[in-house]
């Protein structure tokens, strides 16, 4: 060897272009992401998923939404796909250690840390997928002709943010576990878990530390009033997802990251921001709204007059009162006398001083002609509506109406329903025992009222007959029909109708 070999410079070591790891790292999380979507517990999650909520939506809400109620209603199948991604990514990336590849791997350019980033990325194409398939659902109710409302945004990113937490769970699982019957355990403590907190924090902040808090809803208040804490909680979920995330990076030996530790710190705070912010409870100026809502609806409705009628609804339920007219139309055109064209007033009242969970019924307007109508439509509401608003062109008042057990609730339900498509279908709809034969008590906004078995025989007869003869003999008969105190017996004789044989003695 030359004294000029042996001092020559050594060569500079190959090294990797600036861009080489990040391209890496977007490729693994490529390969792994078309491993995870096509995974049969996935694949089934997802058609399942799909395939109960087109089958639902398709009949939701009687094709009336709310669209405050419908968002909510994007966060419970989310879950099954999160449970299923849990398992299929806990799996993915346990695959080195089950093939004994690891050692393998170890010597790639793709450091342990990088792999785990891939593996989160799959598991965010995941959430992105269940992310179309909320905003699908959420349109096609926002695009029925009969929704209402303003979704919340917050409430949407619930199903989406559900199935990254769950699915980052799987991933650092994966990393502080190698055993691979961790996962199936794990789901099934969180089912358990679930289950016992549903029923043991129903009431409680503590419901809001799960990921999807569904509350069932009895009725449909102003989206103003809903008073749920849905943007902290998307915080609370986003901040868990990340702290998760990064955990899983920093185990997997991107410990001396600064970003990565800044990130887990920076995800920490975010999550117990949201902790605190949606442990709160309903804020004061949403209860006080309430309140103003329930006592006061008047203050805040908006009125349009139609006809005879004048029609006051809440802001956002105004695109309705078309629907509101169209059933107090038919009703009237089969009325007679001044009842035709008495002055009415729809009044759309709602009871939200207790928030989603009230099930209060709304006291009898007193003043004459007028109606109350609520915040949901469709299915069994229209034939109720109807049944009101005949009440109050009989009796001249909601109060009164609801106080009726003579022969005037024969020409009240016939008023009714007899202009309705199927006249027998919507007299079970109204009745709360879902018969057409017998007693039973007739279903309202308000108060409700009663029906004896001779006037449940006496009305059938009468819807049995052709709609314009029978039309006629109530006209004729109007002003004894709609007499106070008038029996069924002579409602049967003005009609020229058989006597009922059945019962006529009010609870």
């Amino acid at each position: 060897m030359t004294t000029a070999t042996a001092l020559a410079p050594a060569p500079a070591p190959a090294t990797s272009p600036p861009g080489a790891s990040r391209a890496a790292v977007l490729a693994l999380a490529r390969f792994e992401t078309r491993r995870l979507l096509t995974r049969l517990p996935v694949l089934v999650a997802f058609a399942v998923y799909v395939g109960w909520t087109v089958w639902r939506t398709r009949v939701s809400f009687d094709g009336f939404p709310a669209l405050q109620d419908a968002d909510r209603a994007t966060q419970d199948g989310p879950l099954l796909v999160g449970l299923a991604v849990l398992l299929s990514a806990n799996h993915a990336v346990l695959r080195s250690r089950r093939h004994d590849t690891e050692r393998h791997l170890d010597v790639l350019v793709l450091p342990r840390w990088g792999r785990t980033v891939a593996h989160l990325l799959s598991v965010a194409a995941a959430a992105l997928m269940t992310a179309v398939c909320v905003g699908g659902q959420f349109a096609w109710e926002a695009l029925k002709p009969g929704a209402v409302g303003h979704g919340s945004p917050a409430e949407l990113l619930v199903g989406p943010l559900s199935v990254l937490l769950l699915g980052a769970f799987g991933v650092l699982l994966a990393r502080l576990v190698t055993a691979p019957f961790a996962a199936p355990l794990l789901i099934v403590l969180m089912l358990f878990l679930a289950t016992f907190l549903t029923g043991f924090a129903a009431d409680g902040w503590s419901r809001w530390l799960m990921p999807s808090v569904g509350t069932y809803s009895v009725v449909t208040l102003p989206s103003g009033l809903i008073g749920r804490p849905a943007a902290w909680h998307a915080l609370y979920l986003g901040g868990l997802a990340l702290t998760l995330m990064t955990a899983a990076v920093l185990l997997s030996g991107g410990a001396r990251l600064r970003t990565a530790q800044a990130a887990v710190a920076g995800a920490v705070a975010l999550t117990l921001v949201g902790v605190v912010g949606q442990s709160r409870g309903v804020p004061e100026s949403v209860t006080e709204a309430r309140v103003r809502a329930s006592v006061t609806p008047e203050k805040l409705h908006t009125c349009v007059e139609r006809d005879a009628t004048t029609y006051c609804a809440f802001d956002e339920w105004e695109p309705r009162t078309g629907d509101w007219a169209r059933v107090v139309d038919d009703v009237r055109a089969l009325a007679a006398g001044d009842a035709r064209n008495r002055p009415l007033a729809v009044r759309q009242r709602v009871e939200a001083r207790y928030g989603l969970d009230a099930d209060a019924t709304l006291s009898p307007l007193t003043r004459p002609g007028e109606v109350t109508v609520g915040t949901a439509w469709g299915g069994n509401r229209m034939p109720e509506f109807a049944v009101a608003v005949a009440g109050v062109l009989v009796t001249g008042s909601e109060a009164t109406a609801g106080e009726v057990c003579d022969g005037r609730m024969v020409t009240v339900m016939w008023l009714a329903l007899a202009g309705r498509p199927d006249p027998l279908a919507d007299l079970r709809r109204v009745r709360l025992d879902d018969s057409d034969t017998g007693s039973a008590l007739v279903i309202s906004q308000t108060e409700p009222s009663q029906m004896t078995s001779a006037q449940t025989e006496l009305l059938r007869e009468l819807l049995d007959l052709p709609r314009e003869k029978a039309s006629a003999k109530v006209k004729a008969g109007w002003p004894e029909l709609t007499a106070p105190k008038v029996t069924t017996d002579r409602v049967a004789q003005v009609l020229g109708l058989e006597k009922p044989e059945g019962e006529n003695e009010c609870l």
